[in-house]
């Protein structure tokens, strides 16, 4: 088994992103999701012009995994800027709060690792445990 080493994983991310369908906000974010068995799933955010049926990019690579068999992640790569954003004018793009909570699905808060990107050599490492303190999971049932 072969583990991308987090460049990879953002130029992954950064791959992907170009496919965003984003027609109304203009924002394109990628996303490139390690799986425990070493494989990397991407996703896009994939908007819709009634909203609500809009995907994030981070649920994009979670549910193409789960489709296909994965259920257990070590760590995921989240890019995002407005369409045409320069290398300079990138910010860190962090994941929304129901992408947060289907990684608390499936993934270890103290372990999973969430990586915010604006390039391959800026970027910030949180726990997910950071970024979803006091989240609800299956232990709450």
């Amino acid at each position: 088994m072969i583990i991308m080493d987090d460049k990879e994983l953002i130029r992954e991310a950064y791959k992907v992103q170009a496919y965003s369908y984003s027609p109304y906000s203009g924002f394109q974010v990628g996303a490139a999701l390690l799986g425990r068995n070493g494989r990397v799933y991407t996703g896009c955010n994939i908007e819709n012009a009634s909203y609500s049926p809009t995907n994030c990019a981070e649920r994009t690579a979670f549910f193409k995994a789960v489709s296909e068999g994965e259920k257990e992640f070590v760590k995921i790569v989240i890019v995002g800027n407005k369409k045409g954003a320069s290398e300079e004018e990138r910010d860190y793009c962090a994941p929304c709060g129901v992408c947060r909570q289907v990684m608390a699905e499936f993934c270890n808060p103290k372990e999973f690792q969430v990586l915010l990107a604006k390039s391959e050599t800026d970027y910030r490492t949180y726990r997910l445990e950071e970024l979803f303190p006091f989240g609800f999971s299956k232990e709450d049932l």
